[in-house]
């Protein structure tokens, strides 16, 4: 059995944002339910042990949560501060416990990380995504999708040799091509972000579906099951948004089976 558990849920800024009094914000500082940190999610197998996807700045956090100490591997959906801004930590890590980290991700992913923290080669190993990658009996493929405004990022299909089973991991896109829409038919399960249930800003600004698109974009794709991430403070957990069936927004700890 492969156990997903989402670390964080949150947009570049989590929720609260510090700066931020909204009703959301409020309330997250209060009762927690809308708390949200940066995006991340933890996959754990007792065949292949813990392995990460993005390492953002919330991460020491997020391993405490999960009273772990260090992860097998982390794969990296692309280099916004975001989802590499706990590599410093993690690197630090390595460097007392005298171990290695392995990092996961595309060439031009790993060349801008460590074009901005060179430093980072001396105690973490970057593995390159291209050429796909196999944790247990999951084959991993990584495919560039458009991250709007903000250039591109990577997806990730996970692909089951045995069971056939396969859900992905799409945490940072909007306005997908035909060709990379693709890997996202046939799953069981899809994991999308959405910052806004209805985002208000001219479409050239924007980086991210926000729900209403996304749930007109699943009835096309048909995955099994889709939950939500990369939510900003538009997002209310406390409200019935009438999502259909098999359709959720995902909560920090929410755990699913693959």
């Amino acid at each position: 059995m492969t156990l997903l558990t989402f670390a964080g849920t949150g947009d570049s800024m989590g929720v609260p944002r510090v700066y931020c009094d909204c009703e959301v914000c409020q309330e997250a500082r209060e009762s927690g339910e809308n708390r949200r940190y940066r995006s991340s999610l933890r996959i754990e197998d007792k065949a292949f042990g813990h392995t990460w996807i993005d390492c953002g700045p919330d991460w020491g956090k997020q391993v405490e949560a999960a009273g772990q100490r260090f992860p097998d591997r982390i794969l990296i959906t692309h280099a916004h501060f975001d989802h590499i801004g706990g590599l410093v930590e993690w690197a630090d890590a390595c460097r007392w416990l005298g171990r290695k980290g392995e990092a996961h991700a595309p060439s031009e992913v790993i060349e801008e990380i460590l074009n901005r923290f060179p430093w980072l080669g001396g105690q973490i190993t970057f593995h390159p995504l291209d050429e796909g990658l196999t944790i247990g009996d999951w084959t991993v493929h990584a495919w560039k999708v458009c991250h709007g405004k903000n250039g591109y990022s990577y997806a990730f299909r996970f692909d089951h040799r045995v069971t056939g089973k396969a859900w992905a991991y799409c945490s940072d896109a909007i306005a997908l091509t035909e060709e990379q829409l693709k890997p996202l038919y046939g799953l069981d399960l899809l994991i999308l972000g959405t910052s806004f249930y209805e985002e208000p800003y001219e479409f050239s600004t924007r980086s991210l579906y926000d729900v209403k698109e996304a749930l007109e974009l699943i009835k096309d794709l048909r995955p099994i099951r889709t939950c939500f991430t990369h939510m900003s403070h538009d997002i209310d957990l406390r409200r019935n948004y009438g999502l259909p069936e098999q359709v959720w927004f995902a909560r920090t700890g929410m755990q699913i089976e693959v």
